[in-house]
């Protein structure tokens, strides 16, 4: 095993380019109850790039390594450790720290993975389809044949939240930015496309769900859009906010607004509460948490979830798989890869 291993470490707050640098530093050592993990692919999520620019939930203490999941196998294990073995191959839920080739975890925190899951797939497991799942069945507990409104559809949570909820029967009203997304968001599985470009986003669900009206749904978009959507709820109606893209690169928390109209909110009752993922993990029992990402493993290995192939970067090329990741319509999500040829 190498004494030392390249990190991406951001030394302060700042523009992901001019904060990262590519570092060696001592291979950590698991201590009881722990595993070494030699990681082969880690995503880039939007999430990672806020905490680098300081608008994140929390801001962790810098000089700091991110990454919030990956796919790797067991190189060692701590003093009195069972229940995993070394060469295993396993992904982390709730553990941070992910862009560098080793990293240290309780192993209470390791799922593991079968061969035939590729390593695009796996290391994508337990950031957005799990939060696609928790969002519809834990949060809101939609039932089937009931009507779920949710913004952001293209977005990778969207169309996770399509496939599942077709799998379990729930009927989606999708809200998008542009008319070129519908027919897209339709073939998916969206029963009901709203293009806020062209259509008013209140007229068109109360044509869709009518009189009972849509009593839950998520939201991605917060401003304006989050506004409209506590609206188009039926009264005593639910709204799960999880994110804000309508202010995606904005620094300034005070600028991270939904302007809720109090009338509706007072008079019908209506709901507005947030969920993160972050906050989930670090409240919910590692055994739930494993559980839930279980569930998530399973229906991507059926085939109910697809995670579109990812776009892998050795880590030397940190600047160019950043910039990849804030680029419209990119296609697959960059994943850093410390293996030759690694994730097919």
């Amino acid at each position: 095993m190498p004494q030392s291993m390249r990190a991406l470490v951001a030394g302060k707050i700042g523009e992901p380019t001019d904060v990262l640098r590519l570092e060696s530093r001592p291979v950590p050592t698991p201590e009881a109850g722990q595993a070494l993990i030699r990681v082969q692919a880690t995503p880039i999520h939007a999430s990672d790039l806020h905490m680098l620019r300081g608008r994140y939930g929390f801001s962790p203490e810098f000089p700091t390594v991110v990454g919030m999941e990956c796919v790797g196998r067991i190189e060692a294990l701590g003093p009195d450790t069972e229940g995993l073995r070394i060469g295993e191959r396993v992904v982390t839920v709730g553990v941070t720290g992910t862009w560098q080739e080793y990293i240290v975890a309780d192993t209470g925190r390791l799922l593991p993975v079968p061969d035939d899951l590729s390593d695009s797939s796996a290391c994508q497991l337990a950031v957005n389809p799990l939060t696609a799942l928790l969002l519809v069945t834990h949060e809101l507990d939609v039932r089937p044949g009931e009507w779920m409104l949710q913004t952001a559809a293209g977005s990778t949570v969207g169309r996770l939240v399509i496939q599942l909820a077709r799998h379990l029967g729930i009927r989606t009203i999708n809200v998008v930015r542009r008319r070129d997304a519908v027919e897209e968001i339709k073939t998916l599985g969206g029963e009901e496309v709203i293009c806020t470009a062209d259509e008013d986003l209140l007229q068109r669900v109360t044509e869709i769900a009518g009189p009972p009206g849509v009593r839950k749904a998520i939201d991605c978009v917060a401003g304006e859009v989050g506004a409209r959507v506590s609206q188009a709820l039926a009264p005593g109606g639910e709204v799960v906010v999880y994110g804000a893209l309508s202010t995606h690169r904005q620094a300034d928390p005070a600028a991270l607004t939904i302007p809720l109209p109090a009338r509706s909110i007072i008079y019908e009752t209506k709901v507005v509460r947030g969920f993160w993922l972050y906050h989930w993990l670090g409240t919910t029992s590692p055994q739930d948490a494993l559980r839930a990402l279980s569930d998530v493993r399973d229906l991507v290995a059926d085939e109910v979830l697809n995670i579109p192939p990812g776009q892998p970067f050795p880590l030397e090329h940190f600047t160019e798989a950043v910039s990849l990741a804030e680029t419209p319509a990119h296609g697959g999500k960059p994943l850093f890869v410390f293996e030759e040829g690694g994730v097919p």
